[in-house]
Formats: C-alpha cells, structure tokens, sequence
C-alpha cells in the first residue's frame, strides 16, 4: 500500500504539480474526459511515476466518491491537487456554476472526510475572484458555509443574477477561496491542510483558447500590460504548489496565492484600471 495523490484535471497545471509532488506515491488522475487522463498517465508513468487514469464528472457527488473509493484502494489519501474546471470561453453560465463552484466544494468535503493526518491539498482558483468587486460579509459567509447540496440555490448564483460567464466565473473562483478557508477547518479537525492558487494567464490549451475566443484581446493586453510583461507557465504556479504541499508550509492553511505576475494589481492601481483608459 502507498500513500494516495489525487489529481482532478489533467491539464498542464496539475501535471506540473504532480511531478513536483507524487514521487513514491500511486497517482489517481481523474478528468471528464479518460482519454485525457490517460494519455497524462503515460506521460508520467514513462518519466517512473506510478499513476492510473479514471474517468471523473465534477459536477457530479456520486462520480467524486467513486473517484475516492477507487483511490482508497491503493492506499490513505495523503494529497489533493484539483486542476479541474472550465473557462468562460467553454460552458455556458450553469455548467460553470455546478463545476467550479459546485463540484469544487464538492470534492473538498468528500476528500476532507478521508483525508490522511498530514495530508494536504491544493485547489487551483484564478485570479478572477479577485478582480470581482467585493461582495458583501452576509455574502462570502454564504458562499463559505452555505451546505454544498444548497450552494447552486443561493439567490446570488440564480443564473438570472449572472451577468454572463465571465461574471459565472468570478462567482465561481470567489466561492472556492471562500470554501477553502471554510473547508481548512474540517481539514484541520483531520491534522490536514488545504490551500488554494489562484493563477493570472498561464500558457495552457485552455489559455489558448481564450486567446483565441471573444476576450482574447482583452487577455492578451492584460499580460502585456501586467509588470511581468509576459504570461506565466505551469511550472511557475508549481513552484507555489511545492512549497504549500511541503512540510514548509506547516503553519500555513486556508489561504489563497495570486499568482498573477501583478496583473491584479495593475488592474487596481496601473495601466490596466478602467479608469485609466
């Protein structure tokens, strides 16, 4: 029996953190797609990792627990590294809410249940959630604690609320920074920890395809205009992952990173604010 990494998602981002962090262990990746997850799972598997491939929904309860349940097979669950979701430039306004927003609470509570003394996850949000305006106290404590089963009947995520799936999105990236400080509780009750990145434009297939959709000019300037000047790489979000996933971090649990390369901070106060256009 090995200590158990699971990894949802099998885009660049989680795959950089999985290298980082599952030498020695048996490596569960789950995405919607199987062929995806397998062909990670090759990947890997011919760099000396030990890893298997399973078809996962997150959007669904029942496809989380099957996932953890396959898991526990092999081992206790030690880490979580969750990649999975979609853009705005992929779902429609519902499919994002009951993804990122729900599914990710999802699976926080379900891995949190099972979740080895000593064990760490990471969530990966975006900096969305951060260029949202603020929402007030009654609001976030909802999004926080809400019963994930009741999350998607909040008024606030009534899809008629929604502006569009930019708005869906933000709504979504809020919730799980929300979700993890609540969640960090439960996690801590098991001597666990869990924390959550929040990533700026990384180069990745769904990175391309927002380049590539309605926003990409909007993107695009974005880095361009960010301190960086550049976009960031998946290795770049892993070298956060390691060090929360680390025993360096023992005294860190949820809390959100922005790793954005400063595009936040110059879409408050520089060349990327509204009111400086």
């Amino acid at each position: 029996m090995k200590d158990v990494l699971i990894l949802t998602g099998a885009g660049q981002i989680g795959i950089a953190i999985a290298r980082r962090m599952g030498y020695g262990k048996k490596i569960i990746i789950g995405d919607r797609r199987k062929e995806n997850a397998e062909s990670a799972a090759k990947v890997m598997n011919g760099a000396g990792f030990d890893c298997i491939a399973i078809e996962m929904d997150l959007s669904s309860r029942d496809s989380i627990k099957e996932l953890i349940q396959r898991a526990r097979e092999y081992g206790e669950i030690s880490m979580l590294i969750n990649a999975a979701g979609v853009s705005p430039s992929q779902a429609p306004i519902e499919t994002i809410l009951k993804v990122d927003l729900y599914g990710t609470a999802v699976l926080l509570e379900e891995i949190g249940k099972v979740i080895k003394h000593g064990g760490v996850g990471v969530t990966i949000s975006s900096q969305s959630g951060h260029r949202m305006p603020a929402l007030s106290p009654e609001v976030d404590k909802q999004l926080a604690v809400t019963p994930t089963e009741e999350l998607l009947s909040l008024e606030i995520l009534n899809p008629q609320n929604i502006k569009d799936t930019l708005h869906a999105y933000q709504m979504a990236k809020r919730c799980n920074e929300k979700r993890v400080m609540y969640e960090a509780i439960r996690w801590g009750e098991r001597g666990a920890r869990i924390n959550s990145i929040s990533p700026g434009i990384i180069v990745t297939p769904l990175a391309i395809d927002e380049f590539n959709g309605p926003r990409g000019d909007f993107y695009k300037n974005m880095f361009a205009k960010c301190p960086a000047g550049r976009p960031g790489t998946a290795d770049e979000v892993a070298d956060v992952a390691e060090l929360l996933m680390s025993e360096r971090a023992q005294f860190i649990t949820g809390a959100d990173f922005l790793i954005d390369g400063g595009a936040t901070a110059s879409y408050f106060y520089g060349p990327l604010c509204p009111e400086n256009k």
